[in-house]
Parts: C-alpha cells; structure tokens; sequence
C-alpha cells in the first residue's frame, strides 16, 4: 500500500509561483493574437492610404492653386489661388458656374431616375424570382448578364446599337415597328439623355436585382402563407410584407445606386467620347472637361472637391435618417 505524501511548504510555493507566473508567461501570447488582426490590415490599409488618400489630398492641395498647363512640368511652383477657383466655380452668373450648376441638375435629374429604375425593376425581379418554375435558375443567370459585363465592352456595343443609320435600336423602333417617322439620333441632342439613361438602367438593374434577393431569403415563408390564409392578396403581401422587411436592405442599396450613379465617369465617357452632349453634360464628365480641356486644373481640383462635399452631406444625412428611423422603430 503506497501512501502520496502531502506537497511540503517548498513544493506549495513552487506552485504558487507557478500559477502566478502562467498569466504573466501567457500576455506576450494574448498581445500577439490581439495585434495579428492588425497586421494583417495593414497591407490592406496602407495601399488604400496610396490608392485613394494621397491623390484626394494632392487634389485638394490644386484645387488651392492656379494650375495651368504652364505649371504641369511642377507644379509645386504654381501661384497661390486661395478660394479664387471656388468662388468661380460658385458664380452662377459667371459662364463657369452657369455651366457647373446646369451640369449638377442634370446629373440629380439622371440619377433620380436612373436609381428609381433600377430599384423598381430589381425588386419586380426579385419578387417574381422568389416563385419556383421551370427555367428559374436559367432566368436568373440571365439577369445578372448586364452586371457581370465588362463596363467597356457593354457601353461600346450600345453605342453601336443607337447609331443612326445602321443601329439596332432604330432598326427594331423605326424599320420593323414604325414608330418614328424617321431614324432619330440617340447620341447627340436630347435623346443623348435616353439613350445615357438606358444604359445606365441596363447596366445597374441586376445589382438592385441581386441585393434585393438575397435580403428576401431572409422572410421566412409561413409570414405569407399565414398572410394568405388571412385573405391578403399578393399586392397587399408586397405592401405590408416584403416592402417593410426590405427597409434595411433598401436604405443601404439606394445609396450605393446613388453614389454609383452619380459619380459614374465611364459610361457617358465611352458612350459620347470626350465632349458630351449638352443635354447629358454629367457633373463627372463636366470636370474632366473643364480640367483637360481647357487646361485648368486648379478649377476642376475646386469642382471635384465641391462634388466629394456634397456627396459626404447627402451620406451624412442619409444615414442619419436611417438610424433614427431604425431607434424609432426598435422603440
């Protein structure tokens, strides 16, 4: 029979100090799981401090210079301009500011109606999509065609499509179904704001589409089937049931439309080249003329950061409408 001898006073404080020194053994480890998620941002950080934050500093620096053409070579060296190139860009009585303002209502009128769409015909989609029928997962993929489409690729084959002369789109309108009395021009003159708002449409819709669906998978399906034994037809199940579940989704997809949609510089730039039409003159494509056009960077530096103000304003108080919506509705 073996007897375990009871640990002597040496051994109690050996695992004292063993048990106390194990937390102090262990703090190197906890700091080093503590900073790794930061390590492994900071890559990820210091190219978006490269990519995005250096040229918008740099562009706010020109836009407080008179850079011209004579100063490309350094223009470190360009002469001080203060808020001269703002205050030219805000008089509206001068050409400059004339031409900025008309610009900025057109591009608010396209974006309205070009977000408004898009949301309407992603959400029809998605609703109708929510049904089980044959060819569903083959409708499907055919919707999301336009946005997996290379921006380029997709706006130069439309450009082609609204030639005058040769062009599918007065093809189907003018020879086939008669509806014009002659081929129109899509691509200069008012039309030019049509053809710009397909386009735009075409392009955006199945991202609305896409959102929209995956914020449906999460209504459970007993809600409508509960709803129809109540008697609720399928309008009042979209009204009183999807719209208001959809909120959340709705208020973060609208303004990632808009900022898309307003900051959008490829598609008019592909579509019209490097002079747009007047009446589809966007704001974006308007700075890049002012700025290489004539020459003068400094005042199209004081257009972009006047754009980049009133985009941060108009997400400031969205979101702001958004929360408190949100602690309303929680209270």
């Amino acid at each position: 029979m073996t007897t375990t001898a009871a640990p002597g006073a040496g051994e109690r404080t050996a695992q004292r100090n063993g048990s106390g020194a194990t937390p102090r053994g262990r703090r190197p480890g906890r700091l080093r799981r503590i900073g790794l998620p930061y390590l492994l941002l900071f890559p990820a950080l210091l190219l978006e401090l490269l990519v995005h934050l250096v040229p918008m500093v740099i562009g706010i620096v020109v836009s407080f210079k008179e850079l011209t053409q004579f100063y490309l070579r350094d223009w470190g060296t360009a002469p001080w301009a203060g808020l001269d190139n703002y205050s030219l860009a805000v008089d509206f009585d001068a050409p400059v500011g004339q031409a900025l303002l008309k610009s900025f209502l057109t591009t608010c009128l396209f974006t309205v109606l070009s977000v408004g769409l898009c949301w309407l015909l992603g959400t029809t989609a998605a609703i109708f999509m929510q049904e089980t029928f044959r060819g569903r997962g083959v409708l499907r993929t055919l919707f999301l065609v336009p946005y997996a489409l290379p921006v380029y690729a997709a706006v130069i084959t439309w450009a082609f499509m609204f030639q005058r002369d040769n062009g599918l789109v007065n093809h189907v309108l003018h020879d086939q179904l008669g509806l014009t009395g002659s081929p129109p021009f899509w691509l200069i003159g008012d039309n030019s704001f049509i053809a710009l708002l397909v386009v735009s449409v075409w392009k955006g819709w199945p991202f609305a589409f896409l959102i929209v669906m995956a914020g449906l998978q999460n209504i459970p399906k007993d809600v409508y089937e509960a709803a129809a034994l109540d008697g609720a037809g399928v309008r009042q199940q979209v009204r009183r049931i999807t719209l208001p579940a959809l909120r959340p989704v709705n208020q973060v997809l609208v303004l990632v439309l808009f900022l898309w949609t307003f900051n959008d510089f490829n598609t008019p730039f592909v579509l019209f080249g490097k002079a747009a039409p007047e009446a589809a003159d966007l704001i974006s494509l308007h700075i890049y003329q002012s700025s290489f056009q004539t020459w003068n960077f400094g005042t199209g530096s004081a257009m972009s950061v006047l754009l980049l103000l009133f985009l941060l304003v108009v997400t400031g108080v969205h979101l702001w409408f958004t929360s408190r919506g949100r602690k309303a509705t929680d209270a």
